[in-house]
């Protein structure tokens, strides 16, 4: 578990990033999901549900039914699941929590934090899905 995501979120990247790895192919329920990633069932849902919501993946319904996703790849970008579930404010917040913590008047590790701050933004803000399929299939694979 990290410290900078929530789980919720942290599961919305390894499903995204999981169906990004099966483009072109079937649809895949949640339970599918939950079995591929080894996490509960219920919480995919939940985390697909949002994600839908904000046309990162699409729902098909029927007897093949199950989540795709909602754009290419490529037109994906890490930062775009982390706005759709947790939004952005950990980059705009303290990162000990203090209140009032600014430049002017910052923590102990303000400075420290607004230099790995920005490298975070950029790496979400850059990579896409395709930029990472090869790593997320190499990875995938070891959970089985």
């Amino acid at each position: 578990m990290t410290v900078l995501f929530s789980k919720r979120c942290e599961l919305g990247l390894q499903a995204t990033l999981f169906l990004s790895t099966q483009e072109g192919k079937k649809a895949f329920n949640a339970e599918q999901i939950s079995s591929e990633l080894k996490v509960p069932k219920e919480f995919v849902s939940k985390v697909l549900q949002k994600l839908c919501k904000s046309g990162i993946i699409k729902s098909k319904k029927g007897k093949d039914g199950g989540f795709l996703l909602g754009k290419q790849p490529s037109k994906i970008k890490l930062i775009d699941i982390v706005k759709a579930i947790d939004g952005v404010e950990i980059f705009s917040t303290c990162l000990l929590g203090f209140p009032g913590c600014s430049p002017n008047k910052p923590c102990p590790v303000h400075n420290k934090w607004a230099k790995v701050r920005e490298g975070i933004i950029k790496l979400l803000s850059t990579e896409t899905l395709a930029d990472m399929k090869s790593a997320t299939e190499r990875k995938i694979k070891t959970l089985k």
